[in-house]
């Protein structure tokens, strides 16, 4: 008999994971820096954080803020919890997990603002440093989503259940089989 399963992430939450996904990956891969592609979908992904944001304080239980926001004391007893083996299953993000997504989201802001700021060198007369962050916060993100995908794994093998399925479908295990 398949467990329980519950509805976790709603279909906004999913459109923007996979539009930000989507348009990280184009973007370092496959657009030139500059070019209007890049551009675009670049804006495009800061609107998608942007949404993220604001559904964080209206949208439902699981994408709100303050049912994750890794707080010292979820970030310590989830580290003690990893460091010893033991079981953490919550539905939702994860502190640590919580953590990481902040990360990448300040990341796509932080490229967003100075992929802007390099397009307007004539405003900052020729300055290079938009430039310079833009690559350091690019790079910084690529390391990040390896660091997330990397977990998704990890976590979904550990608790014998599929997390990155959970980001498709929307539903999750129920705590009840934890």
């Amino acid at each position: 008999m398949p467990a329980a399963t519950v509805r976790l992430w709603d279909p906004l939450l999913r459109f923007c994971h996979w539009s930000v996904a989507t348009v990280f990956f184009a973007n370092y891969f496959f657009n030139e820096e500059g070019d209007d592609w890049h551009q675009w979908l670049g804006y495009y992904a800061v609107g998608c954080v942007l949404v993220r944001v604001g559904w964080g304080f209206v949208g439902p239980r699981s994408a709100r803020w303050v049912d994750f926001w890794p707080t010292p004391a979820r970030l310590a007893a989830h580290t003690r919890a990893v460091l010893r083996g033991q079981p953490f299953h919550r539905l939702g993000h994860s502190p640590i997990g919580a953590l990481v997504m902040l990360l990448m989201l300040g990341c796509i802001a932080g490229l967003g603002l100075t992929g802007w700021l390099s397009q307007e060198v004539d405003a900052l007369w020729g300055a290079d440093w938009p430039v310079d962050i833009h690559a350091v916060l690019a790079n910084t993100l690529l390391g990040l989503v390896c660091v997330h995908v990397l977990a998704a794994i990890v976590e979904s093998v550990r608790m014998r259940e599929n997390l990155p399925w959970s980001m498709i479908t929307g539903r999750r295990r129920g705590p009840e089989d934890s």
